[in-house]
């Protein structure tokens, strides 16, 4: 039986289906999509590169991959939409490859199809990956105050997020461009990562979809910070787009995401 090509839009979606499967997947290439990709038996993964950003975290997943044995490539952050496997499946191209992935003969250059088809001729690694877990931390958490709660994924927001602080690890698109995907809970507000913000802007895409719920929503620059990872972004990261709620509320490009966290707790406790 052929080795199925499949896309989805997130790693968090993975199910039977995905199994021994070449997926082009619209998440970024770092560590915990790479887990999940290994974790469903995917026999290759192609992930899109986030523009490569801090510490070069969105290409984290070759490496991973590659010591499991599995081939893993992405798909230039400027070539398709973040988010949209359909998308990356259409109009990708490859931007990396780890040597599995090479060896199969999947390359920097090719058409996302043409190296997922190289790709299923891949050899099907065996075994479990080593555990990973995506962090939820509590910054703060003061009576009379928002708390501010660092996320790894979108995936692991709660009911009681709502009206929270969130700095959250992933990009800031929409799955599949849907902007019901745009965030789980109605936060006071929430910063993502702008993947290098991408073809058609999609890297950004949440902004404008929260301000119809009146979430101040910013992104940071992926060079500022390492991609999946909240707690590096609270601590590192640097606002690079704002959309209206956000900057009605005078948060401006170019502020650290830990300032703008101080400055909307003044703003909350400042006698009216």
């Amino acid at each position: 039986m052929p080795t199925p090509i499949l896309d989805i839009n997130s790693a968090t979606r993975f199910d039977q289906r995905h199994k021994g499967a070449v997926v082009i997947c619209g998440s970024y290439g770092g560590l915990y999509p790479a887990y999940l990709s290994a974790k469903a038996g995917l026999r290759a993964v192609i992930l899109n590169d986030a523009s490569v950003g801090f510490e070069k975290a969105g290409i984290a997943a070759l490496d991973y991959c590659q010591a499991l044995g599995m081939a893993a490539a992405t798909i230039a952050y400027d070539s398709a939409r973040i988010g949209d496997g359909a998308d990356m499946r259409r109009r990708g191209i490859i931007s990396h490859a780890n040597p599995a992935a090479e060896q199969a003969g999947c390359l920097p250059g090719q058409s996302a199809l043409a190296a997922a088809t190289a790709l299923t001729l891949a050899p099907a690694w065996q075994g479990d990956p080593p555990p990973h877990r995506e962090g939820r931390t509590i910054i703060r958490d003061v009576a009379g105050l928002p708390r501010v709660v660092c996320i790894d994924s979108v995936s692991m927001t709660q009911p009681e997020d709502a009206g929270q602080i969130m700095i959250v690890g992933s990009h800031g698109a929409l799955l599949g461009g849907d902007p019901a995907t745009a965030f789980g809970v109605d936060a006071l507000a929430a910063v993502f990562h702008d993947a290098g913000v991408g073809i058609d802007e999609a890297g950004i895409a949440r902004l404008p979809a929260l301000d119809a719920r009146d979430i101040a929503a910013m992104t940071v620059d992926t060079a500022s910070a390492r991609i999946g990872d909240a707690r590096n972004t609270y601590e590192r990261g640097v606002i690079s787009r704002v959309n209206r709620t956000a900057a009605a509320r005078g948060i401006e490009p170019g502020t650290k995401v830990i300032d703008v966290v101080a400055r909307m707790s003044d703003d909350l406790t400042a006698p009216s």
